[in-house]
């Protein structure tokens, strides 16, 4: 496993890896957004280990106009509020609301990450972990060169199981374990 640092960059999914995921359905307002356990503390944290962290997340209901625009802003910006609160960050959050799978956004493409490399000139990908529960967010992270992290809050490994460097069942485990190692 690589020693992160502060010139290291997380690229963190949402749903499943920050948040209960509603499986089949949309989080449609911060009423239904329900942060996993622990969460808040791992992002403490992942926040004084990592120089940024940065969420990608698929947001194709919006585009299915099932989600508000407005609401999906109003969610991320009272997610991000309640990590900060909690001592954690947020640097930036990306979400490609297109229906299309060829979209050059929607997750495995990586249209979001080249958006974080404009934002964040510095950013190198081979100094960046993508934390994910789906094969799309393992095959981003991969494409871009990144150091993997599959979260089995939906299913116990990616297909194929070497899509990830390693595999854990929450971020808070991850965060716990990074901690013990690199300490």
């Amino acid at each position: 496993m690589p020693r992160f640092d502060q010139s290291w960059a997380l690229f963190l999914d949402r749903d499943g890896v920050l948040n209960v995921e509603k499986v089949g359905d949309y989080v449609r307002s911060w009423e239904e957004f329900e942060f996993l356990p622990n969460v808040i503390e791992a992002l403490g944290l992942l926040s004084s280990r990592f120089g940024r962290i940065i969420v990608v997340t698929n947001q194709r209901g919006v585009g299915r106009g099932l989600v508000k625009p407005e609401d999906l802003e109003d969610i991320h910006r009272r997610m991000k509020a309640e990590v900060e609160a909690g001592g954690g960050r947020l640097d930036a959050i990306y979400a490609c609301t297109a229906v299309e799978e060829d979209d050059p956004c929607r997750k495995p493409n990586i249209g979001m990450a080249l958006q974080a490399q404009r934002d964040f000139p510095d950013l190198d990908f081979k100094r960046c972990v993508m934390v994910g529960n789906s094969d799309r967010d393992m095959i981003f992270g991969r494409t871009l060169g990144m150091h993997t992290i599959w979260l089995s809050t939906k299913k116990p490994h990616p297909h194929p199981p070497d899509l990830a460097d390693e595999i854990y069942d929450s971020l808070w485990a991850w965060a716990l374990t990074l901690g013990q190692r690199q300490s």
